[in-house]
């Protein structure tokens, strides 16, 4: 086994030496890739100058790939700027140019610098995500992740018994409706954001340890009044994102960094999108089995 992962913040975020993702890997390198994130939950590699395909061949080594869709986002097929089958993570239009500032897909993008988990609005919401850095910022654009085993378990034992049963309702409405960009919505694309259901409290499969699962995506709780469900989402999310659970992440082109979506939240921060280039591209994997029971939301 050729690769180690050395750690940058202690039980949470590791950086993998020694892997060249441009080639296939040997099995015992993608196992302990796969350790290092059950241990872990963030793993950071640096230096990987890969293709779109290149980064496909890797992230099929840990599940099937789930692909970007209606559910997901307002781009339109005619719209999209690369493959199918990966996630558009950048401020560019389809002839490469940074969006406008009253663009109507920047202005739904901007929803990806609030705390979430990517697709927690899916019934079965996704695994890892995989995220390639091609063009960076020169200042800005970094991505934060919060850990959410830790804080989870910063929790007082009264909360952690009142929440354990919770099921909350995600969707896209919930978080671009806080940013007012509910009414920019068709018909259609509300219809395709519609909520479904999610455990407030997930236990990792493996390591058996507790998170909460929390998200801007995350608008109700079941049973609650809204208002009281909001308030109470927003104290633990703002319990969740305190700076000790928190790293950030600066990037640089040729990262690659690998996430849990089981185990974390994370953002992206601001910079000049107007005017400089972000391009990233992101490959998700697709989660295994429902965390609620999925019925017709209220």
């Amino acid at each position: 086994m050729s690769i180690q992962i050395r750690e940058l913040m202690p039980g949470f975020v590791g950086e993998v030496i020694g892997a060249d993702l441009s080639k296939p890997l040997a099995q015992d390198d993608v196992l302990a890739i796969d350790q290092g994130m059950d241990r872990l939950a963030v793993l950071v590699f640096h230096g990987q100058n890969i293709t779109d395909e290149q980064q496909l061949e890797f992230s099929l080594n840990f599940g099937a790939i789930e692909r970007p869709d209606r559910k997901s986002n307002i781009t339109q097929d005619k719209d999209r700027r690369i493959r199918a089958d990966m996630a558009d993570i950048s401020n560019l239009n389809k002839e490469h140019q940074p969006l406008g500032r009253n663009d109507r897909q920047r202005l739904f993008n901007l929803g990806n610098q609030l705390w979430h988990s990517d697709s927690s609005f899916r019934a079965t919401p996704a695994k890892y995500s995989l995220l390639s850095g091609r063009i960076c910022p020169s200042q800005g654009g970094n991505t934060e992740f919060a850990d959410m085993r830790a804080a989870y378990d910063a929790l007082d034992l009264q909360t952690k018994e009142k929440i354990e049963e919770i099921v909350c309702e995600h969707s896209l409405l919930f978080s671009r409706g806080s940013l007012g960009f509910d009414d920019d919505l068709t018909e259609e694309e509300k219809q395709g954001f519609a909520p479904v259901r999610q455990s407030l409290v997930r236990v990792h499969p493996k390591s058996g340890r507790k998170s909460l699962y929390l998200s801007a995506h995350a608008g109700r709780i079941v049973g609650w009044p809204t208002p009281e469900a909001r308030i109470f989402l927003r104290d633990l999310n703002e319990h969740a994102t305190q700076s000790q659970f928190v790293y950030a992440h600066k990037w640089r082109a040729g990262d690659l960094v690998m996430w849990d979506n089981r185990q974390t939240m994370h953002r992206a921060r601001p910079f000049e999108d107007t005017s400089e280039v972000r391009d990233m591209r992101r490959t998700t994997i697709a989660g295994e089995a429902m965390t609620a029971r999925q019925v017709v939301a209220a």
